[in-house]
C-alpha cells in the first residue's frame, strides 16, 4: 500500500492557485482510475483505488498548507505506513511551468507544505516535483503562488495531468523514469514547437540574359 498526497488549500477561493497544482494532480488521478468518492478523514479528504498492482490511498489534506503534516501523519499512522511509502505531489518554483522532476529525502527549500511534512514524518519521502515556474524575485513568491494559472497556462496544464494519468501506474510500481518520459511525451511536443526556427528563405539565383548585340554594337557602346 502507497499513499498518494497533492499539496493545496481548501475551498474554491484557492482552487485554481498555482499552490494547488497537488490538489490537481490526485484529482486527475482519481478520476483517469476510477478510485472511490472523496471521503472526509484525517484531517482531509480520502479516495482509495489500486493503480496496477498496488493499493492506493489518495489524500488531499484539509488543514492549509502549512500544516499538512498533521493530515499525512495521521494517515500514515492508520494504515501503518512508513515515510518511504510516501509520495507528495507539490508545486515547485524552481522548475519552469510543466516540467517534473523526482526527489527523495533533501530540504524543503522553503516550502510550507514540505516544511510541516518534514516535521511531522522526516524528510524520508518521495516527492514530485510539479514546475510553476518563478515570478523572478522572492518577494512575489506568496502572491504568485497564491494567485489562479493565467488562461494561457491552461493547454500546458491539461497536457500535464493528462501526461500524469497515463504514467501513474509506472509511478506506483517504482518506475520513475517511464513516469517522467509519459510527462514528457505529452508536455515537450508543444514546447519544442513553440520555439522552432523559421526556415532559412533560399536565394533565388540570378538570371543571366545572353548578349544578342552584334560586334559592332558592342564597340559602339564603348564610346
Amino acid at each position: 500500500m502507497k499513499l498518494f498526497v497533492g499539496l493545496g488549500n481548501p475551498g474554491a477561493k484557492y482552487s485554481g492557485n498555482r499552490h494547488n497544482i497537488g490538489f490537481m494532480a490526485v484529482d486527475q488521478i482519481a478520476v483517469g482510475h476510477g478510485f472511490s468518492p472523496w471521503k472526509s478523514k484525517f484531517s482531509g479528504w480520502v479516495a482509495e483505488g489500486r493503480l496496477g498492482r498496488e493499493r492506493i490511498i489518495l489524500l488531499k489534506p484539509a488543514t492549509f498548507m502549512n500544516l499538512s503534516g498533521q493530515s499525512v501523519s495521521a494517515a500514515m499512522q492508520y494504515f501503518k505506513l512508513t515515510p518511504d511509502d510516501v509520495t507528495v505531489f507539490h508545486d515547485e518554483l524552481d522548475l519552469v511551468p510543466g516540467k517534473v522532476r523526482l526527489k527523495f529525502g533533501g530540504g524543503h527549500a522553503g516550502h510550507n507544505g514540505l516544511r510541516s511534512i518534514h516535521q511531522h514524518i522526516s524528510d524520508a519521502y518521495h516527492r514530485v516535483r510539479i514546475g510553476i515556474g518563478h515570478p523572478g524575485h522572492k518577494d512575489r513568491v506568496s502572491g504568485y503562488v497564491l494567485h489562479d494559472f493565467a488562461k494561457a497556462d491552461a493547454e500546458w496544464i491539461d497536457d500535464l495531468m493528462r501526461g500524469i494519468d497515463e504514467g501513474i501506474v509506472d509511478l506506483a510500481s517504482g518506475d520513475g523514469p517511464n513516469f517522467l518520459n509519459a510527462i514528457a511525451s505529452r508536455v515537450m511536443p508543444k514546447r519544442l514547437a513553440s520555439k522552432q526556427i523559421p526556415p532559412v528563405k533560399k536565394l533565388e539565383k540570378p538570371q543571366i540574359v545572353a548578349d544578342t548585340r552584334t560586334a559592332l554594337q558592342k564597340l559602339k557602346d564603348r564610346f
